[in-house]
């Protein structure tokens, strides 16, 4: 392969290294940009998603701009496919260099821009991560929205009884940081809330958020739990999968931050010409609200961090984990 991409038009050193991401093998790029050999590099290996800032980096330092930098994706893209019909995998290895060598050809030197970049953050998840992500930049001097699209933040840490592999207390770890992350002044905190729209770039994001309406007043709400014990209404408990049972107003978990109540639309007599009114009645802190409606907020932001969580995944259906 070597000799073949040196046979081709503009090339004037070719290269093999087995490891030419390790420091010898960038040590060999430096040497032949520093001796003048070279004005653009072509690196025929592995996806630039692994190492094209590492071999950026290498340009950089060797003098050379880093943007007259090309990748041939050898192995992701061909090897790894061809595993079994090597002569295929040959033929296109060739292709993809050919193409790689003719798109270096047309590669101009480009300067990065610089972008003023505030200090507004945005975190998407209230689980573990997204708390800790917002502790951290708010103790910094950070302005967070921390958006969760659940009534409560705690994310799948809150359903767990032990962490691995220390087999602490999980609510131990978790609760602490889930007050902290509430009476924070520099943290928003926005639940029961969705991101819907993300416009704009780094330094000048501008999101657009939808607040579901949880028909309970949280500043107002007392957590008494009266509105609950009247409620004729029990579906299966999401929070302890499904392995015992709520009402359709209901607090999510006895730790749930904001402490209060939320009524499930869908489950919810009130909300349908039935009309149950039990809740209402039995609200003397008045903090039940049976018409409220979604709303949407706009933000002006400069970083966002996502911290979605994750969700179990049986791969019953795909055959090839052999599950």
């Amino acid at each position: 392969m070597r000799a073949y991409a040196a046979g081709l038009p503009n090339v004037a050193v070719a290269r093999t290294y087995t490891y030419m991401c390790s420091d010898p093998g960038q040590k060999l790029i430096k040497e032949d940009i520093e001796a003048g050999l070279v004005d653009r590099v072509v690196i025929a290996a592995c996806s630039p998603r692994l190492h094209e800032l590492t071999f950026r980096r290498v340009l950089r330092e060797a003098g050379l701009n880093p943007y007259m930098l090309e990748f041939a994706n050898i192995r992701e893209q061909n090897t790894w496919v061809h595993m079994e019909e090597p002569e295929e995998a040959l033929e296109v290895a060739k292709d993809l260099i050919r193409m790689a060598i003719a798109k270096a050809a047309l590669l101009e030197p480009l300067k990065a821009p610089e972008i003023s970049i505030g200090n507004r953050a945005l975190v998407i998840g209230g689980g573990i991560a997204g708390i800790t992500a917002a502790l951290d930049l708010a103790d910094a001097g950070f302005t967070v929205y921390l958006v969760e699209k659940k009534p409560s933040i705690g994310g799948h840490m809150a359903q767990l009884d032990k962490t691995f592999p220390t087999m602490d207390c999980s609510q131990c770890i978790l609760t602490p940081k889930m007050v902290d992350v509430a009476r924070h002044p520099n943290v928003r905190l926005l639940t029961y809330c969705e991101v819907v729209g993300v416009e704009g770039y780094v330094g000048n994001f501008r999101i657009r958020i939808l607040r579901k309406p949880r028909f309970v007043d949280p500043d107002k709400c007392t957590a008494c739990g009266e509105c609950a014990e009247v409620c004729p209404v029990e579906v299966p408990d999401e929070f302890n999968m499904g392995l015992s049972w709520r009402k359709a107003i209901y607090i999510p978990f006895p730790q749930a931050i904001p402490s209060a109540y939320v009524i499930d639309l869908d489950a919810c007599l009130g909300l349908t010409p039935l009309a149950c009114g039990k809740c209402l009645e039995a609200c003397e802190a008045k903090a039940i609200n049976l018409d409220d409606s979604p709303g949407e907020m706009e933000l002006e932001v400069d970083t966002i961090i996502v911290a979605t969580g994750f969700e179990p995944y049986v791969p019953e259906a795909d055959e090839e984990y052999g599950y």
